[in-house]
């Protein structure tokens, strides 16, 4: 992407922002060269960030951004390609002394002591490139393009809300689609969930699993195997 289509991509995100977009604008440029912050207060001395530090709160309160809108944009952005890659992942967010938010549910985090937080997961879905040229065909890259992030509330299942997401994408999507996933989605509930779907799924599956097939003909000797 060059630097002109750069400039006219932001000024369209920035128009999808809605309210107090241009605090939001700020934010997000904040967010992305900041990368040790771990507060607002800190993104807030951002030298991307021109505002005062309640700004950063009007920021995240006010700003409704239109997210099909958004989707249908970062969309456009993806080249015509054999088969679209993209990546569906669960990320959960411990929060374990936020007691007053609100719909806190419990995740799965390696890092505890009994491999359980209680906080909030997100969804996220993306579209990995699968190589990102600077001069050399070798050169790979990490950077992806989220189209779909959000959070999985308590009525619903990391599964039920990346098949939802799964399912917006491929509304504006006519190419052919390849998704990438981990062991959590490797399942007969992912499939089932996603089996009316046009979309190719390769993902992992744990080493515990039972896969079952259809049984051979009837050979004549003992009792004929269940279907």
């Amino acid at each position: 992407m060059n630097c002109e289509a750069l400039q006219t991509f932001r000024q369209q995100i920035h128009q999808l922002l809605t309210k107090a977009k241009d605090a939001t604008f700020e934010l997000m440029d904040a967010v992305m060269t900041t990368r040790q912050a771990t507060s607002l207060a800190e993104l807030s001395l951002s030298p991307m960030f021109r505002r005062q530090y309640p700004s950063t709160y009007e920021a995240i309160e006010d700003c409704r951004p239109q997210r099909n809108q958004l989707m249908q944009l970062c969309m456009k952005q993806i080249p015509i390609q054999k088969y679209i890659v993209f990546g569906i992942d669960h990320t959960p967010w411990p929060r374990p002394d936020a007691k007053t938010l609100k719909d806190r549910t419990y995740e799965h985090q390696g890092k505890t002591q009994n491999g359980v937080a209680i906080g909030q997961g997100y969804s996220t879905i993306a579209w990995l490139p699968e190589e990102h040229r600077l001069g050399s065909p070798e050169t790979k890259s990490s950077w992806a393009l989220p189209l779909r992030h959000e959070r999985i509330t308590s009525w619903e299942s990391p599964i039920s809300k990346a098949a939802w997401q799964l399912k917006q994408v491929l509304k504006h999507c006519s190419q052919k689609v390849l998704v990438l996933l981990d062991r959590e989605y490797g399942n007969a509930k992912w499939v089932l969930a996603t089996a009316k779907l046009e979309a190719d799924c390769l993902m992992r599956i744990r080493s515990n699993t039972c896969l079952w097939g259809i049984p051979p003909a009837y050979s004549g000797h003992g009792r004929p195997r269940k279907q």
